[in-house]
């Protein structure tokens, strides 16, 4: 018989037979045991140590052990034995969750009768096998440094008290010098119904209802677009039966006989499975490991490496059977289906529900794009279409006028004719247009229509996915504090006092966890934290600044340098802006990186409570770091540029002899489009595409590199044929969808805020989205480990930041429009100054004169080509002429002109505005059909809710005398209304399978 040695949290690494019988005394009830094999008979190796259906003896002998599962190294397992890799080796309880570690030994020493064994330890184990035949020895383990011993004990330690939560384990043994190691869990019926109903999971009831559609014409409507749309669906079973649902109820171990339950292990679905194990996890205490709570703590702590749940097989089988991740792969993540709608609800539930909102999110996003995108080349076609018809640029153009301007820079820069920019007007009609303002108006109430029929979606999504019934109090429950604030808490107890802190912190780790005052982190604990957060962001605010002053100074001095040389003096503005704009867009792309990893480090000082609250704050610093990198060079072009330049005789300075940057004579809409252009396709093909899908293959790439040296001792046919949680540990780790929203909420903010000046920015985002869908989803399928199933009803708190970007979108087009373009100084020419309602005259309107004789010694063009003598030159401005009584002062137009843009400006401002509000009062957040289902369901749910009450006491009230059968089966039923911890498994398998068919 086997000798039972007590296993507890840092016993000595010596384990020896006669360490657990010392004084005679047996096992405790309820505690852990390691079985060490003795002398046995042949023929009994692979038994079960008890038959699962026999009854216990006592209760002690139902009490939760750790049986040592032996498995034979060397001894080839068939196929036939290993139905599944996603199972114990038992090939019937199913891994839900899996944690990872990596172990280094100096050395290691097995006693006799144990070479090349694997060690599986199972908790409530019911198939331990037992290894060969050999005489009783000790376990004699290599020696572990300080650190490894230290780390294998936290892990025992948090292992048995995840045994004593009552999920069940298998790893192997750390046979080797160093290796990864695998500790698999399985969460049996009992521990997934305790936890369902603590985390008010709502699961399918018996009932079902259909789902109408609203009224016969809808009902027509629908059919017609669903027949029109069906090329365009997805092939999964999902989207075969959308017209009946059930009803949906909380789980309670009291109301077993609500749920339909036909069989237990299927009745929860994986992602909801590892949910539930990943819940138990994040509440593990581990005692030794500082009383860490949770195994992101041990991860933090390096304790454990990762802790995944696993994907549903392989993506890329030759096999013909079909899994959820194989389905989305096929319908979902290739490029070859790029023009099918998404399978949303498979999404959701292989992902969860925060994964499946993005993607519906992204979705409803990139199909709104088609009108802007159809509007935005209309526009754009128009300017084409009238470019010829532009007076202004006619005038411009034509030689006859010989409009002579000043020198755009001092001695090096001669007079130059205002047609030699003929290419720059004709080019800045196609988008300084009055199509354009139109188009501005159409995108502000754009914005506000998607968000709308966002709100809409979500609340469509939240009836089918049942999240209607979300409360606040369930998510505070969901809710666990984060290792850094576990342990800044710790110190902060530790400092006020030393052993009495200690003292209350052992005492209170077996206790609920709640805080008191003195344990919680006040502001003034924060105040450093919020202080450096305030220090950095204005100083990385300070530093975007100055880059892009920076690049001023650059076009300035290159302008300058280039002006000197003939040869290049006629491609000046065209050399300066590319060659600008293409450093702005390199040190974006770097700043972005940095902003990135600096606003999660300041985020981290703050030392929030919950992982939602660092989301948050995280957020919202990387969003604020990212929004100014990437639009204030835009914001410079739009609004500043040639504003604060002076005029001849006059200029103001950067440098000495350097002056400011003018626009150019079309004005600087023209620039502002390229500059605006060249960045977003910039940042989509290089930031969005080239990374996501260059960075991930070198890391793996990396990774793989390395396990091939590390892999000193491997296994060929484990190597042949890996396990799945093999296969899923070399993928990458799943980080969140901020970096997926971000890049998303940045081209909003582009499609938006300047869509007066690049009308074309809603295709080019429509192209970049068609491919991010389907790059998004394969990166999820087959390049990340499964993320954890969250269950959110909404986006959080990236709605709040698109309605703000909508919001500021309708100022910032205002000011577009009204100050960057010549909307405004044309419309007042035409209808104020011109003599024929024409804007014929407009552009010797917009010209000021200057007395060449009264520019600054020393700045007078030198060696001048020009043809003839030069008396007066021209400039862009409103001022007075060299003959009036107050020479170059801003003339009654300039004045006239900038209050017509001022009320422009509030005009547009409250007109959109007012439409947008408008628009959002017309169209409803909950669709009609929805408000309707929700309440009949409530009704319908009350309903069935008595009716089975009514029936579960006729059947327990039924007289036993009138049939044989008829205590044992009201016995049945009221068992089934009990709690199962208070019945044995047994017995609540066959009391919820009985139910099933009522």
């Amino acid at each position: 018989m086997p000798e039972n040695i007590p296993l507890l949290p840092g016993s000595p690494r010596r384990l020896s037979p006669q360490a657990g019988t010392r004084g005679g005394q047996g096992p405790k009830h309820g505690q852990q045991y390691l079985q060490t094999p003795g002398p046995r008979a042949p023929g009994l190796q692979g038994s079960s140590s008890r038959d699962p259906g026999q009854p216990c003896g006592g209760e002690s002998a139902c009490s939760s052990s750790v049986i040592n599962n032996y498995l034979d190294a060397n001894e080839p397992v068939s196929l036939e034995a290993r139905l599944s890799r996603m199972h114990f080796h038992d090939n019937q309880r199913k891994v839900d969750y899996v944690l990872a570690y990596h172990y280094r030994k100096r050395g290691m020493h097995l006693a006799q009768g144990f070479p090349g064994h694997s060690l599986a330890i199972v908790s409530n184990g019911e198939t331990g096998k037992e290894p060969h035949a050999g005489g009783p020895g000790d376990i004699e383990l290599g020696p572990l440094d300080a650190l490894e011993e230290e780390r294998k004990e936290q892990r025992e330690e948090f292992e048995h008290n995840l045994m004593e939560a009552g999920l069940e384990l298998e790893k192997d043994l750390e046979n080797k010098s160093q290796g990864s190691i695998f500790v698999r869990i399985h969460a049996p019926w009992q521990v997934l119904a305790r936890e369902a109903e603590f985390l008010k999971i709502k699961v399918p009831t018996k009932k079902m209802y259909e789902i109408k559609a609203g009224g016969s014409i809808a009902k027509k409507f629908s059919a017609a677009l669903q027949k029109l749309s069906s090329p365009l669906q997805p092939r999964v079973p999902e989207h075969s039966n959308n017209k009946m649902k059930n009803l949906s109820y909380p789980f309670s171990r009291e109301k077993m006989y609500l749920y339909n339950i036909q069989e237990k292990d299927t009745f929860f679905d994986n992602a909801t499975r590892s949910r539930i194990v990943h819940e138990i996890l994040k509440r593990t205490a581990c005692s030794r490991a500082n009383n860490t709570m949770g195994i992101n703590s041990l991860i933090a702590n390096n304790i454990y490496e990762a802790a995944y749940p696993l994907h549903d097989g392989e993506y890329n089988s030759p096999e013909d059977d079909m899994n959820d991740r194989k389905l989305l792969y096929q319908e979902w993540a290739r490029y070859g289906v790029f023009y099918k709608f998404q399978p949303i609800d498979l999404i959701r539930k292989y992902f969860g529900e925060k994964i499946g909102l993005y993607f519906a999110w992204l979705g409803l996003y990139t199909s709104f794009l088609i009108p802007s995108s159809v509007i935005g080349v209309i526009v754009f076609l128009y300017g084409c279409a009238t470019i010829e018809e532009d007076i202004p640029s006619r005038e411009m153009c034509d030689q006859q006028n010989a409009f002579i301007m000043c020198p755009l820079c001092d001695k090096s820069c001669d007079y130059w004719n205002l047609s030699s920019a003929c290419g720059t007007a004709r080019a800045s009609h196609l988008f300084d247009n009055p199509a354009t303002v139109f188009f501005s108006i159409f995108m502000a109430l754009w914005a506000t229509m998607f968000l709308e029929n966002w709100k809409r979606l979500q609340m469509r999504l939240g009836y089918f996915w049942d999240l209607t019934g979300i409360e606040e109090e369930e998510e505070r429950a969901q809710e666990h504090s984060r290792p850094e604030y576990e342990t800044k808490v710790r110190e902060k107890m530790l400092k006020e006092s030393n052993k009495s802190a200690v003292q209350k912190l052992e005492t209170n780790t077996t206790e609920s966890g709640h805080e008191d005052d003195e344990d919680k982190l006040t502001w003034k604990d924060r105040f450093p934290g919020y202080l450096m957060n305030f220090a950095s962001i204005l100083f990385m605010i300070a530093l975007t600044f100055s880059i892009v002053f920076g690049v001023i100074v650059y076009r300035i001095t290159t302008a300058a340098a280039l002006s000197l040389n003939k040869a290049t003096r006629s491609n000046v503005r065209v050399t300066v802006t590319a060659t600008a704009v293409i450093i702005n867009l390199v040190v974006i792309l770097i700043l972005d990186e940095i902003y990135g990893a600096v606003a999660k480090w300041l985020t981290k000082i703050e030392v929030p409570k919950t992982e939602q609250t660092f989301e948050e704050r995280l957020i919202l610093k990387a969003f604020l770091l990212k929004f100014v990198n990437a639009y204030s060079p835009i914001f410079y072009v739009a609004f500043f540029k040639g504003r604060f330049v002076g005029r001849p005789g006059s200029y103001v300075y950067v440098f000495d002899g350097y002056r400011m940057e003018e626009c150019a004579p079309g004005g600087c809409l023209m620039e502002l489009c390229i500059q605006l252009s060249i960045i977003m396709l910039g940042k989509q093909l290089i930031q969005n595409n080239i990374f996501e899908i260059g960075v991930p293959k070198l890391k793996k790439l990396f990774r793989k590199l390395k396990d091939e040296t590390e892999a000193g001792e491997t296994d060929s046919a484990h190597s042949k044929h890996p396990e799945q949680w093999d296969l899923d540990y070399s993928l990458e780790p799943y980080t969140g969808l901020t970096p997926e929203y971000m890049e998303m909420i940045i081209q909003f903010g582009f499609v938006t805020l300047f869509v007066a000046s690049f009308p074309l920015a809603p295709v080019f985002a429509l192209l970049n989205n068609v491919i991010e869908v389907r790059l998004d989803a394969k990166k999820f399928v087959t390049e990340l480990r499964r993320p954890d199933a969250v269950r959110t009803k909404d986006i959080g708190i990236w709605f709040d930041i698109l309605s703000g970007i909508g919001k500021f979108s309708v100022i910032s087009n205002a000011f577009v429009i009204a100050i960057t373009s010549d909307f405004i100084p044309r419309l007042v020419y035409q209808y104020s100054y011109s003599h024929n309602g024409t804007l014929h005259g407009f552009v010797n309107h917009t010209l000021s004169f200057f007395n060449v004789s009264q520019l600054k010694e020393g700045t007078q063009p030198e060696n001048s080509q020009f043809d003839q003598e030069v008396q007066f030159c021209r400039f862009k401005d409103y001022r007075e002429p060299p003959w009036a009584p107050n020479p170059y002062e801003f003339s009654k137009q300039y004045w006239f002109i900038l209050s017509a843009r001022l009320a422009f400006v509030i005009i547009f401002q409250n007109l959109v505005m007012f439409l947008s509000v408008l628009v959002d009062w017309m169209i409803p957040d909950i669709p009609t059909d929805i408000s309707d289902q929700i309440k009949k369901e409530k009704s319908l749910l009350v309903d069935f809710f008595l009716k089975e009450e009514h029936e579960k006491l006729k059947l327990m009230h039924e007289p036993a005398l009138r049939s044989p059968g008829g205590g044992d089966r009201s016995r049945s039923r009221a068992a089934s209304s009990a709690p199962s911890g208070q019945s044995q498994p047994g017995s609540v398998m066959s009391s919820g399978s009985q139910h099933t068919n009522v």
